[in-house]
């Protein structure tokens, strides 16, 4: 996985500086700036990191020790439908393992990767709760129960069009 550096515009920037405004510059609250700041741009790559960084007077190792740390937190941009599989115990047992390979295979993608189209990014969670419909797969807000390989085709072609 390459890191491609961008070009923030000073749009952008702006938008930055407004968040960081909008939590008083406070050091302690970089975790809640750097939520608003992916809700806004999708992502956290380096370049946002450092304006985030500069403005509540952090280093941006500190910044991308949280970033890094933080599951939650994507350095890559997402699909516009992130596919998140649930490798919880429970969906781990009853063959959550085996829905992830066909998602990799049918997409052509790793997890933490996104299909060269933009439409998919894949990644997997701890536990979403809904153990009960194990093994557990998310399409952005959409949740599929009882997912088996074979599901997966169909699932996919719902977010095709």
């Amino acid at each position: 996985m390459s890191s491609v550096k961008i070009e923030l515009r000073k749009d952008q920037i702006e938008k930055i500086h407004e968040i960081c405004k909008s939590f008083n510059y406070e050091g302690g609250e970089l975790i809640n700036v750097l939520h608003k700041c992916q809700h806004e741009f999708g992502y956290l790559p380096a370049e946002i990191q450092e304006v985030v960084a500069e403005q509540l007077k952090l280093s941006v190792a500190k910044v991308y020790g949280v970033v890094t740390f933080y599951s939650f937190f994507s350095m890559i941009p997402k699909g516009k439908f992130p596919i998140s599989i649930c490798t919880g115990t429970a969906c781990y047992v009853r063959g959550a393992e085996n829905v992830l390979a066909e998602f990799k295979k049918q997409l052509k993608i790793e997890v933490g990767e996104t299909s060269p189209d933009g439409k998919f990014s894949l990644s997997c969670l701890r536990c979403v709760g809904a153990c009960g419909l194990a093994p557990v797969v998310l399409v952005g807000e959409k949740t599929f129960g009882r997912v088996a390989p074979d599901g997966v085709k169909a699932i996919l072609a719902e977010f095709e069009q």
